[in-house]
């Protein structure tokens, strides 16, 4: 299989996770994709270097205040002269009646979601080196690729068009997908990650050439929280365009499996998109630090294979999974069940 890799992800090393009112490091550390960058090698895969598209494919997903705000924050930042070493808001306006403002502080809080995506001096150069391995691999399926995995750090799939949010900037499946439908019309995203993707149903709620479909631990207990419920199905155009499968803590392969046999493939199949998108997040592990669920590493190739059979290009894009022993043998676990199952 391609993998699509930047080194550049290194240069986003965030520091604070705020857990429960107590600073935490970060769950989302740069040796989470040399893991993985690892285990590709370890299976033979080629890799390959981002194309360099250039600002194309973010400003066809994110607004202009969003991408100018992210260019310019860090040294907005600085020039404060008693910032501290990572932005972090403390301020959220909810964008209820609100004005967008002028000060570094108040965009921080307009364009961030949470405490848990600080930006850092070399934050934005990883992101677009991320939104450009997204949108490498998207080009592999344009140019007659069946199958690509782009490695993508930061993850992507809590960015909003206009907000970052757990852990992510860019959101680099919308970005792939968006770029897909230069010769689809219609795309289909599938969402494994235990947390719900709420950045991309929100990009894409109201659009009926883009199917959203998440599985993901139920968000009345897991973050994100506010999103991710059964009864959000899109709106305007989109009504009936995203579908959500919240899934009981603790959920096991078993019960992965049989919502996304009995919902989530036969949704997509109806949909026939000319591609897939698939949000792979590996935080569903049983032994996850983040865990929700309770994916073993045979259950990914269960899963992987299971996706596979769609008979779709499909654009693996990496989201969550973080620094587990297993890690690396997930990614490889998924990869092998979908190849084998091709």
């Amino acid at each position: 299989m391609k993998v699509v890799f930047s080194p550049e992800h290194a240069r986003h090393e965030p520091q604070l996770f705020l857990v429960r009112g107590q600073p935490k490091p970060s769950a989302e550390q740069p040796e989470r994709a040399e893991r993985l960058l690892a285990a590709v090698q370890a299976r033979g895969d080629e890799i390959l270097a981002p194309a360099g598209l250039g600002p194309g494919p973010l400003a066809a997903v994110h607004t202009p205040d969003y991408l100018r705000f992210l260019e310019e924050a860090w040294d907005a930042w600085q020039a404060l002269g008693d910032s501290g070493g990572e932005i972090i808001p403390n301020v959220h306006p909810a964008h209820h009646q609100a004005s967008y403002p002028r000060a570094i502080v108040g965009r921080a809080g307009w364009h961030m979601a949470d405490t848990a995506c600080p930006i850092g001096p070399g934050t934005f150069a990883a992101a677009c080196a991320a939104a450009d391995a997204a949108a490498t691999g998207a080009e592999l399926l344009l140019d007659g690729e069946t199958q690509a995995y782009a490695l993508c750090r930061p993850p992507g799939h809590h960015a909003y068009a206009d907000m970052a949010g757990g852990f992510c900037f860019l959101n680099n499946a919308a970005i792939a997908a968006q770029r897909l439908r230069r010769a689809h019309e219609r795309v289909a995203i599938l969402d494994v990650d235990v947390h719900h993707g709420n950045g991309t149903q929100g990009i894409f709620y109201q659009r009926p050439d883009v199917l959203t479909v998440s599985l993901h631990a139920d968000p009345q207990d897991f973050y994100p929280f506010f999103w991710g419920h059964g009864h959000e199905r899109g709106a305007g155009p989109g009504l009936g365009y995203n579908l959500n499968l919240p899934l009981p803590i603790g959920t096991a392969d078993d019960g992965w499996l049989a919502a996304l046999e009995r919902h989530a493939l036969p949704a997509i199949r109806a949909f026939a998109p000319g591609a897939l998108v698939v949000a792979l997040g590996l935080d569903a592990f049983e032994g996850d630090p983040l865990r929700g669920l309770a994916i073993t590493t045979p259950g990914f190739a269960r899963i992987a294979a299971a996706i596979a059979r769609l008979g779709l290009p499909t654009l693996l894009v990496q989201e969550g999974g973080y620094l587990a022993p297993e890690l690396g043998g997930n990614l490889a676990s998924f990869l092998g069940g979908f190849e084998e199952a091709r």
